[in-house]
């Protein structure tokens, strides 16, 4: 166990410890100069989503809409509460500023990633669609490079799909217990309960749950928020200036000032929205859009909410407290926001955050269950598989929640999402020229006056793309 703890310990080194966020930050900023901004020339159509006459009206379908529920219900977890408190902590308030940074470069690569997903999705049945990454190399960069999707599935189904659940299961029994004396067993089995539940009706159960869940936890949440920002309204001035100022160094709050803020700015804030880890566009790639690229600006927007909404609402809450102490060590993040929200609104916000942190971290469940079983099918396409894997899931959820040292056992998710993100980002550059092929055909459409562009499948008749998964239904 020491040996394969010291493999996976080098992978990690080599991946989130020197290369794999610069390497995001600055393929995020080429994606962004290439593509004209695009995640500022289409930001007003991002909100269009969220009206039900923009999506299908076949409620056998995954809609625009409930694929960016289900992405923000996987995007917005733990790190959105628990993450940015240490963050802030480790890297003092000016982590929040390149947290933003970070997720306005990364809504111009997941716009980017999630275009490639939808475009070389597969039709599955007669109401559903698979993609990813692995599909998109299958598909898009031909057979001869199945090895990288089977590395690719193999990874994402390690990470996300074991290790991460076992994680969220975690959360949520611990902070049960610390808030109502319930005991883990009992949270652990409604827990595993509730998460079979809905993972054994597949896809489209986990759309109308996130359809549902999603909204009232992100706007609870964001209720919670804003409520200590007017109660606290004429500090809020002062918190952002120090938020800029410890961002530059101007103040320093911890040791390491810029730099230390900066690191732990860009490491959290891409952990906590995934854009261009390669795990959203497995959720992207279900929906009935008329065009990637509409899928893609949905994506981009999950990015935004991820980050500047749910993150930015932590980051308020903990700097208008009075607990938050700069470079303390050992710091436990959820314990954190929930005394900065007892010190703030009294001792009734933390069941209130503790309701919060239950629905990110099932929503979190659900979403990564997803992603494990899109990629397995790339591996395996028997019903079989599917089956032994969601028990396996709902065991996984159990035992995390109920034994917490259990999760020691899979040490190896952070350097198998590692290894998943430089893989997606190769994709990425291999298939860029067929994005911005995408994004020239979205925009002139829009300029020859089409309000709702649509793709045209023989425009693309020298690329592998399923005809059957762009045959639209007639409205």
């Amino acid at each position: 166990m020491d040996f394969l703890e010291m493999i996976f310990g080098k992978i990690g080194d080599l991946t989130w410890g020197w290369s794999l966020i610069p390497i995001l930050v600055v393929f995020g900023c080429f994606i962004t100069l290439a593509t004209g901004f695009v995640q500022f020339r289409y930001f007003g159509r991002m909100f269009r989503v969220l009206s039900r006459a923009n999506n299908s009206a076949d409620p056998n379908r995954i809609s625009a809409r409930e694929a960016l529920l289900v992405s923000v219900g996987g995007r917005v977890g733990g790190g959105n509460i628990a993450g940015v408190a240490v963050a802030i902590t480790l890297g003092g308030p000016g982590a929040v500023f390149w947290m933003w940074a970070v997720a306005l470069v990364g809504m111009a690569t997941s716009l980017v990633e999630c275009s490639i997903a939808q475009l070389f999705k597969r039709k599955v049945g007669e109401h559903s669609f698979r993609g990813g990454p692995a599909r998109a190399i299958l598909h898009g960069l031909g057979p001869q490079f199945r090895w990288l999707a089977v590395i690719y599935a193999i990874c994402l189904i390690a990470a996300f799909g074991l290790g991460f659940n076992a994680f969220q299961g975690n959360t949520v029994a611990g902070a049960i217990q610390d808030s109502l004396g319930i005991d883990r067993l009992w949270s652990g089995i409604a827990l595993a309960i509730a998460s079979g539940i809905i993972i054994f009706g597949g896809i489209h159960r986990i759309a109308k749950a996130s359809d549902v869940i999603v909204p009232i936890m992100a706007v609870g949440y964001l209720a919670l928020a804003l409520l200590v920002i007017l109660l606290h309204i004429a500090e809020v001035p002062h918190v952002f200036m120090t938020i800029v100022n410890n961002a530059f160094g101007i103040e320093q709050a911890v040791g390491g000032g810029m730099g230390a803020a900066l690191a732990q700015g860009l490491r959290r804030g891409l952990f906590s929205n995934e854009a261009g880890l390669g795990s959203a566009p497995n959720v992207a790639a279900t929906a009935e859009v008329r065009h990637p690229i509409s899928q893609g600006i949905t994506q981009s927007f999950s990015v935004f909410i991820d980050t500047i909404v749910i993150c930015s609402c932590t980051a308020f809450i903990i700097l208008l407290g009075d607990v938050y102490v700069p470079g303390a060590e050992n710091i436990d993040g959820v314990v954190l926001t929930q005394q900065s929200l007892v010190s703030l609104l009294g001792g009734w916000a933390q069941y209130y955050l503790t309701a919060a942190i239950l629905l990110f971290s099932f929503s979190s469940i659900i979403y990564n269950y997803y992603l494990g079983e899109n990629a397995l099918t790339v591996l395996w396409k028997t019903p079989v598989a599917i089956l032994v894997f969601r028990m396996a899931i709902i065991v996984i959820v159990f035992v995390g929640a109920v034994a917490p040292g259990a999760t020691s056992v899979f040490f190896f998710s952070d350097p198998m999402m590692g290894v998943l993100a430089l893989v997606n980002l190769l994709v990425i550059m291999m298939l860029f020229p067929v994005a911005l092929r995408l994004l020239r055909d979205f925009h002139g459409q829009l300029k020859a006056g089409v309000d709702r562009p649509l793709l045209n499948p023989d425009d693309y008749a020298d690329l592998d793309i399923d005809r059957e998964a762009w045959r639209l239904p007639a409205e």
